[in-house]
C-alpha cells in the first residue's frame, strides 16, 4: 500500500494488493485447474494489460476479456466482479476520467462476451454434431455421442432447450431453469416468444422464421423477459437449426447465456457517464443530449427555455460548516428541483459546483417560464433540515427563453450564464430575464477581462498621469497616476472600464505591481532632472493589492530597481484596507511610513463614523471626492448640506493636521471656494488634463 501524493491521508493499493484482492474477488466462483499462484500470476499481467489501454488502444483491454474465458473463468458472475474492481482501483493507478474509464471496462466486457460467445457457438456445434452422430452412426457410435451430448447438455452453464420449428420448448437443461427462476414444467410447453418481453418478440420471430426457413444457419440476439416479480432477466440467444437424414428442418436447439449482471453494470457505468454521482442529476454531457433534442424544429413556433441557478452563499455553508453538510444541501436542491421539474417536463442537470440548470422544452413564453422559476426558487429557498442544522439556500437565476429557430446550445448556456452573473450583480437571490443590450454589455465585460492577462504581457496598457496644484499658488505639487487601455477592438479605455474587473479575478494585484513599476520608473526620471521640484508620484492601490501580502516586498524591490526615494512616492489607500476584521490598523501601515513613503487615505469622509480611528496613524493626506463637490461649482454657491458634509470632512482632517486634496476640480470658482473652505490642493480640468510621462516633464520643464 501506498500514500496517494498531494495527499497523505487516502492509500492507494499498490500492484501485487491489486492481484491478490481480485484473486480473492473471483477464485471462488470458477473452477479451474490452476493453483492460487498461478491464478495471481495471469491476473497480473491481465491487470498490467488493464493499465496500458488506459494510456492507448483498448485492444488489450479487449485481450484481457478474452483471456479471462480461455482459462475457463466463465461464471457469470465473474465479468461483474472483475469490472466492479477495476472500476474501483484503476482510478488510483491511471489519470483516466469517468468516459475514458467506462471504455476501458467496456472493452474488457466485450473481449469477455465476444469470447463467450464463440465458446458458446463451439458448444452449440458440438450439440448439434453430436444429435447428427446420434442419427447417422451405428448403435455403439450413438451411445458414445449420446453420452456426450448429454454431458454436455447437463453440465452446461448456458441454458439450452430443444424446439420445434414452431417454437414449443420441448427439453431442457437445468440452467434453464436456473436462468429463467421457473421449474422444468413451467418452461417445457412454453414456447421461445413467452420468454422475452413484447418488445422484443417481432425480431425474436422474424430471426427465427428466417432460420426454420433455412435462410440462415444461426442467429443471435439479447433479449429482455419480465419475470412475474417483476426483475429483469437479460439473456443473449444463440439459435441452431437442426436436419434431419434428409435434409429437411426437424427442430432447433437453443442456447441462452445469462447476461443480466453484464447488462446492469454496463447500464450503471452508462448512466454514471451521464449522471452527477453527488446528487444523481444529469450532468453536461447529458444536458447536452436534452438541449439538442429540444432545439430540433419539430413544429413551427417551438420555443424553448433555459434557467442557470447558483446558490448564494454556498461557500460559507462550507466553510462553517464542513464539506458533507454541503453535500448534503446539495443533494437537497437537487432532490426539489428533480421533483418540479418532472411536473411541467423539464429536465434538471448539475452543472458543478452549486450551479444547476434546468432546460424547459416547448414553452408558451416568457411569462409562463417565469411563473416555473418563482415556483423552483420557492421550492429552493424552502428550509432543509441537515442533520442538526436548519439551512435555508437562496439562489440566483439567470433565465433565457426564446425561438427555437436560429438558435444554439452554446449560445443558450452562455447568454444564460451571463444573465445569472447579472442576477448575482443585481443584488442575489433573484432571477433576472435575458435582455440583449444588457448582456451584450456583459459579454463586453467578459471579453475584456479574459483579454486583459494578454494586454498586460503584451504592452497593450499604459500610465497617464492627472497634474495636482496646489490651490495657494497653483504649482504641480504632484502627479496622480492612471492605468490606460489601448484595445485593439474597443480603442483606448481608462481604468474605470476594466480595474473593477481586474479586482474581481484577482489580477488588481499583477496590474498593480506593473503601474507601481512603471510609476516609480518614471517618479525616478522626475527626480534625476528636477531634484526638489520633480512631483510627488502618487499611486491608487486597490482594496485586494493593499492586502496582498507581497505588497511590502515588491514595493521594496521596485524602489531598489528604480532608485527613487521613497520620500517621493505617494500610496492612496481606501480607508477601509487601513484596518484589519478586528478594526486594528494593519501592519503595512507602520512599515511604509518606516520607508519613509507617504499615505493618502481615499474615500475619506465618506463614513463619518470612521474617521476618528485615523488619529494617530502615520498618514501624509486625505482625499474627498463625491457629487457634493460639483455644487461648489455653481455660481448660486453649493447646496447647504453638501457645503456642510465637505465642510465637516475637511474640518476633521485639519483636527488630525491632514492636508486635504479635492478631486473632480473643473474650474477657478470651484477651487477658490474649496480654497477658502480648507481644501490645499485640486486635482481635475482646473489643475490640468491628463497627460503621458513625457509630457508632464515638459510641463514641469517649462514651469522652471
Amino acid at each position: 500500500m501506498r500514500e496517494t501524493e498531494g495527499n497523505p491521508d487516502v492509500v492507494t493499493p499498490d500492484r501485487s494488493h491489486v492481484v491478490a484482492q481480485w484473486t480473492r474477488e473471483i477464485i471462488h466462483t470458477s473452477y479451474v485447474a490452476m493453483g492460487r499462484p498461478e491464478i495471481e500470476s495471469f491476473l497480473a499481467k491481465c491487470f498490467d494489460d488493464v493499465l496500458a489501454a488506459c494510456d492507448g488502444p483498448l485492444e488489450s483491454a479487449r485481450l484481457v476479456g478474452e483471456r479471462l474465458v480461455d482459462v475457463h473463468f466463465t461464471e457469470p458472475t465473474v465479468v461483474h466482479r472483475t469490472l466492479n474492481h477495476l472500476a474501483a482501483v484503476l482510478p488510483h493507478h491511471r489519470d483516466v476520467d469517468q468516459t475514458a474509464l467506462v471504455d476501458v471496462l467496456g472493452a474488457v466486457g466485450s473481449g469477455f462476451a465476444g469470447a463467450l460467445r464463440e465458446q458458446t457457438l463451439a458448444e452449440q456445434e458440438i450439440i448439434k454434431q453430436s444429435v447428427l452422430d446420434a442419427r447417422d452412426a451405428a448403435e455403439e457410435a450413438h451411445r458414445a455421442s449420446e453420452a456426450r451430448s448429454s454431458a454436455v447438455f447437463t453440465s452446461s452453464a448456458l441454458g439450452i432447450a430443444i424446439v420445434t420449428l414452431d417454437g414449443v420448448i420441448e427439453e431442457i437443461n437445468s440452467s434453464m431453469t436456473r436462468i429463467f427462476r421457473a421449474g422444468r414444467n413451467v418452461l417445457t410447453g412454453r414456447t421461445i416468444f413467452d420468454l422475452a418481453d413484447a418488445t422484443w418478440v417481432g425480431e425474436l420471430a422474424s430471426a427465427n422464421a428466417d432460420l426454420v426457413r433455412g435462410e440462415v444457419d444461426r442467429y443471435q440476439l439479447e433479449i429482455r423477459f419480465t419475470e412475474q416479480h417483476g426483475s429483469h432477466v437479460w439473456t443473449q440467444l444463440s439459435a441452431s437449426l437442426v436436419r434431419d437424414a434428409d435434409g429437411a428442418p426437424d427442430y432447433l436447439v437453443m442456447l441462452y447465456e445469462d447476461i443480466t449482471d453484464r447488462h446492469m453494470l454496463q447500464e450503471q457505468f452508462r448512466r454514471q457517464a451521464v449522471h452527477d454521482p453527488l446528487t444523481g442529476l444529469p450532468n453536461r454531457t447529458q444536458l447536452q443530449t436534452s438541449m439538442e433534442r429540444a432545439l430540433e424544429p419539430t413544429h413551427p413556433g417551438r420555443r424553448i427555455g433555459l434557467c442557470f441557478f447558483d446558490l448564494d452563499g454556498f461557500k460559507a455553508v462550507n466553510d462553517s460548516l464542513g464539506h458533507p453538510v454541503g453535500d448534503q444541501l446539495l443533494r437537497a436542491v437537487a432532490q426539489r428541483l428533480q421533483a418540479l421539474t418532472a411536473e411541467f417536463g423539464a429536465l434538471a442537470a448539475r452543472m458543478g459546483g452549486d450551479e444547476f440548470v434546468v432546460l424547459v422544452p416547448d414553452t408558451d413564453g416568457a411569462a409562463g417560464l417565469v411563473a416555473k422559476v418563482e415556483k423552483m426558487l420557492a421550492e429552493v429557498t424552502r428550509p432543509a433540515r441537515i442533520g442538526a442544522h436548519e439551512l435555508s439556500a437562496s439562489a440566483s437565476v439567470g433565465v433565457v427563453e426564446r425561438p427555437v429557430a436560429g438558435a444554439d446550445a452554446e449560445a443558450l448556456l452562455r447568454d444564460a450564464d451571463i444573465t445569472l452573473y447579472r442576477a448575482k450583480q443585481d443584488g442575489r437571490a433573484q432571477w433576472v430575464l435575458f435582455d440583449t443590450a444588457l448582456n451584450a454589455e456583459a459579454r463586453d465585460r467578459f471579453k475584456l477581462s479574459a483579454a486583459l492577462p494578454a494586454a498586460l504581457d503584451h504592452g497593450e496598457l499604459f500610465v497617464e498621469y492627472e497634474p495636482v496644484r496646489l490651490l495657494e499658488d497653483g504649482s504641480l505639487f504632484a502627479a496622480s497616476a492612471g492605468v490606460r487601455w489601448d484595445h485593439p477592438e474597443f480603442g483606448e479605455l481608462g481604468e474605470e472600464s476594466f480595474l473593477g474587473l481586474a479586482e474581481e479575478t484577482g489580477l488588481i494585484t499583477r496590474l498593480g505591481s506593473w503601474a507601481l513599476g512603471e510609476v516609480c520608473r518614471h517618479a525616478a526620471h522626475w527626480t534625476e532632472r528636477f531634484g526638489e521640484r520633480g512631483p510627488l508620484a502618487v499611486v491608487n492601490l486597490s482594496h485586494r493589492h493593499c492586502r496582498d501580502p507581497e505588497l511590502v516586498n515588491d514595493l521594496q524591490r521596485v524602489l531598489r530597481d528604480t532608485g527613487l526615494p521613497p520620500e517621493a512616492l505617494a500610496l492612496g489607500m481606501p480607508e477601509p484596507a487601513l484596518f484589519d476584521h478586528q478594526g486594528d490598523p494593519v501592519d503595512t501601515v507602520e512599515i511604509f511610513a518606516e520607508m519613509g513613503v507617504k499615505l493618502l487615505v481615499r474615500q475619506f469622509g465618506d463614513d463619518c463614523t470612521r474617521v476618528a480611528r485615523l488619529r494617530g496613524l502615520p498618514l501624509f493626506g486625505v482625499r474627498v471626492d463625491g457629487p457634493h463637490l460639483a455644487g461648489f461649482a455653481d455660481p448660486d454657491g453649493p447646496d447647504p448640506l453638501d457645503e456642510h458634509l465637505l465642510g465637516s470632512a475637511v474640518g476633521a482632517a485639519a483636527l488630525m493636521r491632514l492636508p486635504v486634496l479635492a478631486g473632480g476640480v473643473d474650474d477657478a470658482l470651484q477651487a477658490e471656494r474649496l480654497r477658502a473652505l480648507g481644501v490645499r490642493s485640486a486635482i481635475g480640468a482646473f489643475a490640468g488634463e491628463r497627460v503621458s510621462a513625457l509630457e508632464l516633464e515638459q510641463l514641469l520643464a517649462d514651469a522652471g
